[in-house]
Protein backbone atom coordinates (compact mmCIF):
# COMPACT_ATOMS: atom_id res chain seq x y z
CA UNK A 1 0.00 0.00 0.00
CA UNK A 2 1.31 3.46 -0.97
CA UNK A 3 0.57 5.97 1.79
CA UNK A 4 0.03 9.57 0.69
CA UNK A 5 -0.14 12.91 2.51
CA UNK A 6 -1.76 15.89 0.76
CA UNK A 7 -0.92 19.55 1.40
CA UNK A 8 -2.81 22.41 -0.26
CA UNK A 9 -4.43 25.49 1.24
CA UNK A 10 -7.63 24.99 -0.78
CA UNK A 11 -9.95 22.38 0.69
CA UNK A 12 -11.73 21.75 -2.61
CA UNK A 13 -8.38 20.98 -4.27
CA UNK A 14 -7.45 18.51 -1.53
CA UNK A 15 -10.84 16.84 -1.86
CA UNK A 16 -10.45 16.57 -5.62
CA UNK A 17 -6.98 15.05 -5.38
CA UNK A 18 -8.16 12.65 -2.68
CA UNK A 19 -11.09 11.50 -4.82
CA UNK A 20 -8.78 10.99 -7.80
CA UNK A 21 -6.08 9.06 -5.99
CA UNK A 22 -8.39 6.89 -3.89
CA UNK A 23 -9.64 5.30 -7.11
CA UNK A 24 -6.31 3.48 -7.17
CA UNK A 25 -6.64 0.31 -5.05
CA UNK A 26 -3.06 0.51 -3.75
CA UNK A 27 -3.16 4.23 -2.80
CA UNK A 28 -4.20 5.31 0.70
CA UNK A 29 -4.53 8.94 1.82
CA UNK A 30 -3.41 9.09 5.44
CA UNK A 31 -3.70 12.83 6.08
CA UNK A 32 -3.94 16.33 4.66
CA UNK A 33 -2.62 19.76 5.59
CA UNK A 34 -3.70 23.28 4.69
CA UNK A 35 -0.42 25.11 5.31
CA UNK A 36 3.29 24.46 5.13
CA UNK A 37 4.04 24.21 8.84
CA UNK A 38 1.25 21.69 9.34
CA UNK A 39 2.57 19.66 6.41
CA UNK A 40 6.01 19.41 8.00
CA UNK A 41 4.53 18.27 11.31
CA UNK A 42 2.39 15.62 9.61
CA UNK A 43 5.38 14.28 7.70
CA UNK A 44 7.17 13.94 11.04
CA UNK A 45 4.30 12.05 12.66
CA UNK A 46 3.01 9.99 9.71
CA UNK A 47 6.12 9.25 7.61
CA UNK A 48 4.15 8.88 4.37
CA UNK A 49 5.54 7.19 1.27
CA UNK A 50 4.43 10.22 -0.75
CA UNK A 51 3.90 13.90 0.04
CA UNK A 52 1.96 15.83 -2.61
CA UNK A 53 2.04 19.56 -1.93
CA UNK A 54 1.23 22.87 -3.52
CA UNK A 55 4.14 25.14 -4.39
CA UNK A 56 2.55 28.27 -2.88
CA UNK A 57 1.02 27.84 0.57
CA UNK A 58 0.51 29.93 3.71
CA UNK A 59 3.19 29.78 6.39
CA UNK A 60 6.10 28.36 4.41
CA UNK A 61 5.97 27.45 0.73
CA UNK A 62 6.29 24.06 -0.90
CA UNK A 63 10.00 24.36 -1.56
CA UNK A 64 10.81 25.04 2.10
CA UNK A 65 8.42 22.26 3.15
CA UNK A 66 10.30 19.95 0.79
CA UNK A 67 13.66 20.90 2.29
CA UNK A 68 12.48 20.32 5.85
CA UNK A 69 10.48 17.18 5.07
CA UNK A 70 13.47 15.51 3.41
CA UNK A 71 15.53 16.08 6.54
CA UNK A 72 12.79 14.68 8.78
CA UNK A 73 11.80 11.74 6.59
CA UNK A 74 14.37 11.04 3.84
CA UNK A 75 12.39 8.05 2.59
CA UNK A 76 9.32 10.18 1.80
CA UNK A 77 9.01 10.96 -1.91
CA UNK A 78 7.81 14.49 -2.64
CA UNK A 79 5.75 15.70 -5.58
CA UNK A 80 5.24 19.44 -6.07
CA UNK A 81 1.95 20.59 -7.59
CA UNK A 82 2.26 23.98 -9.26
CA UNK A 83 0.74 26.33 -11.77
CA UNK A 84 4.24 27.66 -12.53
CA UNK A 85 6.23 26.04 -15.34
CA UNK A 86 9.19 28.45 -15.08
CA UNK A 87 12.50 26.54 -14.96
CA UNK A 88 13.61 28.50 -11.88
CA UNK A 89 10.72 27.13 -9.81
CA UNK A 90 11.30 23.59 -11.03
CA UNK A 91 15.04 23.80 -10.38
CA UNK A 92 14.56 25.12 -6.82
CA UNK A 93 12.06 22.33 -6.10
CA UNK A 94 14.41 19.61 -7.36
CA UNK A 95 17.44 21.20 -5.70
CA UNK A 96 15.68 21.05 -2.34
CA UNK A 97 14.70 17.40 -2.67
CA UNK A 98 11.50 17.14 -4.73
CA UNK A 99 11.17 13.91 -6.72
CA UNK A 100 8.43 15.12 -9.04
CA UNK A 101 6.94 18.35 -10.36
CA UNK A 102 3.40 18.25 -11.75
CA UNK A 103 1.67 21.23 -13.33
CA UNK A 104 -1.86 21.91 -12.13
CA UNK A 105 -3.05 21.97 -15.72
CA UNK A 106 -2.05 18.32 -16.14
CA UNK A 107 -4.51 15.44 -16.28
CA UNK A 108 -5.35 13.24 -13.33
CA UNK A 109 -3.50 10.39 -15.01
CA UNK A 110 -0.32 12.48 -14.92
CA UNK A 111 -0.51 12.75 -11.14
CA UNK A 112 -1.16 9.03 -10.76
CA UNK A 113 1.81 8.32 -13.03
CA UNK A 114 3.95 10.73 -11.02
CA UNK A 115 3.18 8.84 -7.82
CA UNK A 116 4.09 5.51 -9.38
CA UNK A 117 7.28 6.87 -10.95
CA UNK A 118 8.68 8.45 -7.80
CA UNK A 119 7.79 5.40 -5.68
CA UNK A 120 9.85 3.39 -8.14
CA UNK A 121 12.77 5.72 -7.52
CA UNK A 122 12.51 7.74 -10.71
CA UNK A 123 12.04 11.49 -11.19
CA UNK A 124 8.84 12.73 -12.81
CA UNK A 125 8.33 16.04 -14.62
CA UNK A 126 4.95 16.54 -16.23
CA UNK A 127 4.83 17.69 -19.87
CA UNK A 128 5.89 20.15 -21.22
CA UNK A 129 8.70 20.15 -18.64
CA UNK A 130 11.79 18.14 -19.51
CA UNK A 131 15.09 17.06 -17.98
CA UNK A 132 16.86 18.77 -20.87
CA UNK A 133 15.32 22.14 -20.05
CA UNK A 134 16.23 21.84 -16.38
CA UNK A 135 19.82 20.80 -17.11
CA UNK A 136 20.13 23.73 -19.52
CA UNK A 137 18.81 26.10 -16.87
CA UNK A 138 21.28 24.78 -14.29
CA UNK A 139 24.17 25.24 -16.70
CA UNK A 140 23.23 28.86 -17.44
CA UNK A 141 22.85 29.77 -13.76
CA UNK A 142 25.98 28.11 -12.38
CA UNK A 143 28.07 30.43 -10.24
CA UNK A 144 31.03 30.06 -7.92
CA UNK A 145 29.51 32.68 -5.63
CA UNK A 146 27.81 31.34 -2.49
CA UNK A 147 24.06 31.96 -2.54
CA UNK A 148 23.22 34.03 0.54
CA UNK A 149 19.87 32.23 0.85
CA UNK A 150 21.73 28.98 1.50
CA UNK A 151 23.37 30.55 4.58
CA UNK A 152 20.01 31.06 6.29
CA UNK A 153 18.97 28.72 9.09
CA UNK A 154 15.66 26.86 8.91
CA UNK A 155 14.12 29.31 11.37
CA UNK A 156 15.41 32.31 9.42
CA UNK A 157 13.83 30.90 6.25
CA UNK A 158 10.51 30.49 8.05
CA UNK A 159 10.66 34.06 9.34
CA UNK A 160 11.60 35.30 5.87
CA UNK A 161 8.60 33.66 4.24
CA UNK A 162 6.11 34.92 6.82
CA UNK A 163 7.61 38.41 7.05
CA UNK A 164 7.49 38.73 3.26
CA UNK A 165 3.75 38.04 3.44
CA UNK A 166 3.37 40.96 5.84
CA UNK A 167 3.03 39.12 9.15
CA UNK A 168 4.16 41.06 12.21
CA UNK A 169 6.74 39.73 14.66
CA UNK A 170 3.95 38.90 17.10
CA UNK A 171 2.00 36.98 14.45
CA UNK A 172 5.09 35.05 13.36
CA UNK A 173 5.92 34.29 17.00
CA UNK A 174 2.46 32.83 17.55
CA UNK A 175 2.69 30.60 14.47
CA UNK A 176 6.17 29.34 15.33
CA UNK A 177 5.55 29.10 19.10
CA UNK A 178 8.50 31.34 19.95
CA UNK A 179 8.77 34.80 21.50
CA UNK A 180 8.43 38.04 19.49
CA UNK A 181 11.94 38.97 20.66
CA UNK A 182 13.32 35.74 19.19
CA UNK A 183 11.52 36.49 15.92
CA UNK A 184 13.06 39.98 15.93
CA UNK A 185 16.55 38.49 16.29
CA UNK A 186 15.99 35.94 13.50
CA UNK A 187 14.53 38.66 11.30
CA UNK A 188 17.50 40.98 11.84
CA UNK A 189 19.98 38.16 11.17
CA UNK A 190 18.11 37.15 8.01
CA UNK A 191 17.96 40.72 6.69
CA UNK A 192 21.68 41.19 7.37
CA UNK A 193 22.68 37.96 5.60
CA UNK A 194 20.59 38.87 2.55
CA UNK A 195 21.73 42.49 2.50
CA UNK A 196 18.18 43.83 2.84
CA UNK A 197 17.26 47.09 4.52
CA UNK A 198 13.47 47.33 4.55
CA UNK A 199 10.17 45.54 3.95
CA UNK A 200 10.01 46.67 0.31
CA UNK A 201 13.37 45.08 -0.38
CA UNK A 202 12.30 41.93 1.47
CA UNK A 203 9.14 41.56 -0.63
CA UNK A 204 11.07 42.19 -3.84
CA UNK A 205 13.63 39.55 -2.86
CA UNK A 206 10.90 37.04 -2.00
CA UNK A 207 9.29 37.51 -5.42
CA UNK A 208 12.65 37.10 -7.20
CA UNK A 209 13.33 33.88 -5.24
CA UNK A 210 9.90 32.48 -6.05
CA UNK A 211 8.87 32.60 -2.38
CA UNK A 212 6.01 34.93 -3.27
CA UNK A 213 4.13 34.69 -6.57
CA UNK A 214 4.04 37.75 -8.79
CA UNK A 215 0.28 38.03 -8.21
CA UNK A 216 0.72 38.74 -4.49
Amino acid sequence: MITILLADDHQIVRQGIRALLEKQPDFRIIGDAEDGLEAVQLVKSLNPNILILDLMMPGINGIEVTRQAKKISPQTHIIILSMYSNEAYVFEALRNGADGYVLKGSSGNDLVQAVREVVAGRRYLSPPLSEHDIVSYIETTKSSTLDAYDTLTTREREVLQMAARGLSNAEIAERLSISPRTVEIHRANMMHKLGLNNQTGLVRYAIQRGILPLED
